[in-house]
């Protein structure tokens, strides 16, 4: 087990048949057998490599427009001893479904809320689950039909790092949040259920950290592998980072690079109009851009490692075309075999 789970407990969000909806509160913790330390661990691990992830912490009423909060005084107040985890978790639910109710999209699920401990920090994990059915074949050979939660595909999850939001009052980031596939519209309601408003911009600060890096080695005296290691090295701790679910932080990053006879990163970066914090949350797609350079337009897609330009791809910015040597084996024969046809 990579986590230590202290309390978890699922409540339903029902839906009746005139479209009402109503919280049905499950009156005790679930108990912490098998089945549910191998559920919190999966969607643990699932959540803390998941990409694209959005931040950001309890909004003030007046100062962050008409953030909500119930859910942060009822957290404190379990935090503080003064409600018990069922009774907290009872509150959560209410509030879910007054938010739900808002919105004629909602059909309900399964809210689950667990606390637990992972490494030194403490969390609260918070998600709407659906129920998803399947088929299963039973022991005299028919089928039969059953429904289970949808563990891998969960699209409304948030994560407060308890640890850090009681530790560090300025903090903007303590709260982190799956985005959804369609951006950050898709979770509103979830995060407005919890008063979470967004405080760092983490595909913007990822950008920023890109534009330093390129900036520093364009303005070194590197040679042109030196620059690609570079930008390898960047790639490769950032990677390490969001892997096990913790902050970039630059000067952490300077003396990586600074190991590898690359000084002054850290001045460099913050001494520029980068604009960077000093720790924020790795994005994958973002880093990605270091190591592969890629694009789609037009019916064309390309993609191809940054050691390539200028080598095996060529690229005139005035004609505006690239040139690539040595075409991949696969493609060739499908280019061959194109023109053999005519085309």
């Amino acid at each position: 087990m990579s986590i230590n789970v202290e309390q978890a407990i699922i409540h339903a969000i029902i839906q009746d048949s005139d479209g009402q909806l109503s919280c049905r509160l499950r009156p005790q913790p679930l108990l912490n057998g098998e089945a549910v330390e191998a559920m919190l661990d999966e969607l643990h691990q699932t959540y803390t490599t998941k990409a694209g992830k959005g931040f950001g912490h309890f909004g003030i009423s007046g100062e962050d427009g008409e953030a909500n909060p119930k859910f942060m005084e009822a957290l404190t107040e379990y935090r503080d001893g003064q409600l018990g985890f069922v009774e907290f978790s009872g509150l959560a639910g209410k509030l879910l479904q007054e938010e739900l109710s808002k919105y004629d999209f909602s059909q309900g699920g399964y809210l689950l809320l667990s606390c637990y401990t992972h490494m030194t920090s403490d969390y609260l994990y918070v998600s709407l689950l659906n129920a998803k059915s399947s088929m299963t074949v039973l022991d005299d050979m028919e089928l039969s039909q059953n429904t289970h939660l949808d563990l891998k595909d969960v699209q409304l999850a948030a994560r407060i790092d308890l640890t850090e939001w009681q530790a560090d009052e300025g903090s903007r980031k303590y709260i982190s949040f799956i985005r959804g596939r369609a951006g950050r519209k898709v979770a509103d309601f979830f995060l407005d259920f919890m008063g979470c408003v967004e405080g760092v911009n983490t595909k913007a600060q990822n950008k920023q950290l890109m534009n330093a890096v390129e900036d520093f080695v364009s303005s070194s005296e590197l040679t042109k592998d030196e620059r690609q290691q570079c930008r390898e090295k960047v790639f490769d701790y950032c990677t390490e980072r969001c892997d096990v679910g913790a902050d970039i932080e630059i000067k952490d990053l300077a003396d990586e690079l600074a190991d590898s006879g690359m000084e002054s990163f850290y001045d460099f970066a913050k001494g520029g109009e980068y604009e960077l914090e000093d720790e924020f949350p790795g994005d994958k797609p973002t880093l990605r851009q270091l190591k592969k350079f890629s694009g789609t337009g037009g019916g064309v897609t390309l993609s191809f490692d940054g050691a390539h330009l200028g080598e095996r791809v060529m690229y005139d910015p005035i004609s505006d075309t690239i040139m690539i040597k040595g075409v991949p084996a696969n493609l060739k024969d499908q280019l061959d075999r194109r023109l053999k046809g005519g085309q």
